[in-house]
C-alpha cells in the first residue's frame, strides 16, 4: 500500500530522545493541583498507622535505589507497582503499563516539538528566556502555548489508550469526569493529567486488570475533555492539518482523532446465506450490494469511490413484523462482509447496539452509544453497527415514557447519522431495525438514508421454499411440483419488486399521486416530480428537504444497480488491491444513467414508508386515546356509585 502523500513520519531518534524527560515524569514530581481536588481514601482494611506500599525493593534495572516510602507527590511508577499487592517483581502487565505511559509522553513531547517547530514557538520560546519577546508577540506566544498544550495533552492520552488496548480485559472503571486539564505550557499539561491519572490509580487501581482500565478509562476522558476544549482553540491548523505516524507502533496522529489498532472483532453469531433470506427481495439486494461497496474501501485514501461517486449507503432503517426476517437479514450481511473480509485480509468489526447498554446513570447511555459509533467509524477497520429495536433504545424527543438514557442514545446517534462533523469515508454502515419504526423519533429516522421493508415471505413460492428450508434434512418428505429457491433468484425477484413501486402502496399517498396525476398528467420531468413531491408534504409536513435528500441518494444507489462481480472479491488483486483512482475508474465504467422510472420508484418507496409510519402513529395515538377516555369512563362510574 501506498503512503499518504501528507503523512510525516516520527522517526524513532525524535521519540526515544524524549525518553529520560518521560522517565522523570513517571519517576515524580510535585503538582499542585488548580482544577481538580485531591480524593485521597484510606486503604480499606488497614489502619492509618500501617504502610500501604511493597516490603521490598524493584529490583528491574533503572529503578533500584528509589526509595519505597511514597512522600507527597506524584509518583506514578510506585503507584503502578502497588497495583498486584505485595508482590516483590514487577509483572509483565505492570511493565507493558510502565513502558506504555513512557512511550505515550515521549510521542507527545515529539509532537510537540514538531509544532513548535512549525509554528514559530520554538524561535518564541527562545526569545522569552533570553527577555526579547516584545509585547506585540505576547498574545501569539500564549496561545502557541495552549494549542500546544492542547495537542501534546491529547496525543499523550490517544498514545496511551492505542498503546495499552491491547492488554485490555473485560474489567471496566468508571472514573468519571477528567478535571485538571491546563493549558498554560506542554510540560504543565503532562504534569496536571499524570496527577489526576495517579488519583484514579489510587482510588480504583486495585488489581492488574482495573489498572490498565482505569488507563485507558482516563486517556478516553482525557481525550474528550481536551477535544472539546481545542473547538474554540486558536492556532491549532497546523496540528489539525498534519499526519504523523509512528512506524514502529503503526500508530497514526490525525489532529482529534483517535487512533485504534485496526483489530476486527471475533464474531460468533450464525450466518446465513443469501438463499436463507426469504423474501425481503429488495432489502437483501440492498444488503448484498452494500456488503460489496464496503470492501471497495481504501485503507490509504480513506475513502471509499462509493462515497465519492454518491452511491454510498451510510445509514439505512429495516422495519417489518415481528418474525419476517430482520434477524436472518443481519446475519447474512455480517456473514458476507466477513467472508470477504477474510479473503482480502481485511479487519472488520461488527458491533450491535443493544438495550442493555442503557444505563442508569446519568451520562452513560451516551457514552456507550458514543463508544458504539466510535468503534464502528474507525477508519482502519470495515465496520457494521447495528441497532436493533431502535425504538426501545432511543427515545423520541418529548416522550415522557423516554428515559433520560433513551433521549442521550438519541442526540448521540443523531449527530453520528447526520451532524456538522460527520464525514462518511465508506469504510461503514449502520442499520436501525425495528418492529415499530413509527416510535422512533422522526429527525433520527429520516436521518436513515436508505429504507428496507422487511416484509418476510409473500407469495405461495415464498412460503414453500421457508417451509423446505426450516424443516432440515431429516425427513423423507417430497418437494412436489416446485423448483426449490428460484423464487428467491434475486435479480428477477428486485426487479419486480422495484416495479411494484411505480405506483404508491399507502392509501394516503395514493390518493395524492392520483390528485397530482389528474392535475398535471404523467411525472415525466423534473417539474413534474417536484410537484408531486411537494403535494407530498402538503400531505404530511414531515416530508422535508432530508426526505428529498435521502431519495436522491437513493436515485444515485440505483444508478450503481450492479453488483461488483464475484471474482473481485475472490481475487483481490482483480479490484480491491488496486490504486484509489483505478478503482474509482472501474466502478464509474459500470454506472449507469437515471431515469425517470428509477426517481419515481424510489419517490414512492420512501414516501409509502412515511405514510405507513405516519399512519402506524396515528392508529396507536387514537388506540391510546381511545383506551384514556374508556378509563375515564369507567372511573366516572365508579365515582358516582361511591356517592350514591
Amino acid at each position: 500500500m501506498s503512503v499518504p502523500a501528507d503523512r510525516m513520519e516520527l522517526r524513532e531518534e525524535e521519540i526515544t530522545a524524549h525518553y529520560g524527560a518521560a522517565l522523570s515524569m513517571l519517576e515524580g514530581f510535585d503538582h499542585t493541583p488548580r482544577i481538580a481536588a485531591a480524593a485521597a481514601k484510606p486503604v480499606a482494611g488497614r489502619s492509618p498507622g500501617i504502610g500501604t506500599r511493597r516490603r521490598f525493593r524493584s529490583t528491574t534495572p533503572g529503578l533500584v535505589g528509589r526509595s519505597t516510602a511514597r512522600p507527597e507527590g506524584v509518583r506514578l511508577l510506585e503507584r503502578i507497582e502497588g497495583a498486584d499487592g505485595s508482590d516483590a517483581l514487577i509483572s509483565p502487565v505492570q511493565a507493558t503499563v510502565m513502558q506504555g505511559l513512557r512511550r505515550a509522553i515521549a510521542v507527545a513531547l515529539a509532537v510537540g516539538e514538531a509544532f513548535s517547530g512549525t509554528t514559530g514557538l520554538k524561535e518564541l520560546k527562545r526569545e522569552n528566556l533570553e527577555g526579547r519577546l516584545s509585547s506585540a508577540k505576547s498574545t501569539e506566544f500564549s496561545e502557541l502555548l495552549a494549542a500546544e498544550a492542547l495537542a501534546v495533552l491529547y496525543t499523550f492520552a490517544n498514545a496511551t489508550a492505542f498503546l495499552l488496548s491491547a492488554s485490555a480485559s473485560e474489567a471496566t472503571v468508571e472514573i468519571g469526569g477528567v478535571e485538571e486539564v491546563l493549558t498554560d505550557n506542554a510540560q504543565l499539561a503532562l504534569h496536571g493529567a499524570l496527577w489526576e491519572l495517579d488519583q484514579d490509580l489510587e482510588r480504583f487501581a486495585d488489581s492488574e486488570p482495573r489498572m490498565v482500565a482505569t488507563c485507558l478509562a482516563f486517556a478516553e476522558m482525557l481525550m474528550e475533555k481536551v477535544a472539546l476544549r481545542a473547538q474554540t482553540a486558536p492556532r491549532l491548523g497546523p496540528f489539525t492539518g498534519a499526519t504523523y505516524h509512528v512506524e514502529a507502533d503503526d500508530f497514526t496522529i490525525q489532529g482529534f482523532a483517535p487512533a485504534r489498532h485496526a483489530r476486527g472483532t471475533r464474531l460468533t453469531m450464525q450466518f446465513k446465506e443469501p438463499h436463507q433470506v426469504v423474501g425481503n427481495h429488495i432489502a437483501k439486494y440492498q444488503a448484498m450490494k452494500l456488503a460489496k461497496m464496503l470492501m471497495a474501501y481504501d485503507f490509504d485514501r480513506k475513502l471509499n469511490p462509493f462515497a465519492e461517486l454518491g452511491g454510498f449507503i451510510f445509514t439505512f432503517m429495516g422495519d417489518g413484523k415481528p418474525g419476517t426476517g430482520k434477524t436472518t437479514l443481519i446475519q447474512m450481511m455480517a456473514g458476507l462482509i466477513h467472508g470477504y473480509c477474510q479473503i482480502a485480509g481485511y479487519p472488520f468489526r461488527y458491533q450491535n447496539f443493544s438495550i442493555d447498554q442503557i444505563d442508569s446513570y446519568q451520562g452513560k447511555s451516551g457514552q456507550n452509544a458514543k463508544a458504539f459509533i466510535d468503534n464502528v467509524l474507525d477508519p482502519n477497520v470495515i465496520g457494521f453497527g447495528t441497532v436493533d429495536d431502535i425504538d426501545q433504545i432511543a427515545g423520541k424527543r418529548g416522550d415522557r415514557q423516554s428515559s433520560a438514557g433513551q433521549q442521550e442514545v438519541t442526540a448521540v446517534l443523531m449527530e453520528a447519522f447526520s451532524g456538522a462533523n460527520t464525514v462518511v469515508r465508506g469504510n461503514c454502515t449502520f442499520g436501525m431495525f425495528s418492529n415499530y419504526p413509527e416510535n422512533v423519533d422522526d429527525a433520527l429516522r429520516q436521518r436513515a438514508g436508505a429504507r428496507f421493508l422487511v416484509d418476510g415471505p409473500q407469495t405461495r413460492e415464498d412460503y414453500i421454499d421457508i417451509l423446505a428450508l426450516l424443516m432440515g434434512k431429516n425427513h423423507d418428505i417430497p418437494l412436489g411440483s416446485h423448483d426449490l429457491y428460484a423464487a428467491q433468484e434475486i435479480k428477477r425477484a428486485v426487479a419486480a419488486s422495484f416495479e411494484g413501486h411505480g405506483r404508491p402502496k399507502e392509501a394516503g399517498l395514493l390518493r395524492v399521486w392520483e390528485r397530482v396525476e389528474r392535475e398535471i398528467g404523467n411525472l415525466d420531468d423534473i417539474a413534474k416530480m417536484g410537484a408531486y413531491l411537494k403535494a407530498i408534504q402538503e400531505a404530511d409536513d414531515r416530508f422535508t428537504g432530508r426526505a428529498i435528500k435521502n431519495i436522491t441518494d437513493a436515485v444515485k444507489v440505483r444508478a450503481m444497480d450492479f453488483e461488483l462481480p464475484d471474482e473481485w472479491m475472490e481475487e483481490p488483486d482483480l479490484f480491491l488491491f488496486k490504486p484509489y483512482d483505478e478503482k474509482l475508474g472501474m466502478i464509474g465504467d459500470l454506472r449507469q444513467q437515471i431515469t425517470v422510472e428509477m426517481v419515481i420508484q424510489e419517490i414512492n418507496r420512501y414516501a409509502d414508508s412515511e405514510f405507513r409510519y405516519a399512519d402506524k402513529s396515528d392508529e396507536v395515538a387514537i388506540e391510546t386515546a381511545v383506551r384514556e377516555m374508556g378509563r375515564m369512563e369507567e372511573a366516572r362510574r365508579r365515582y358516582a356509585e361511591r356517592k350514591t
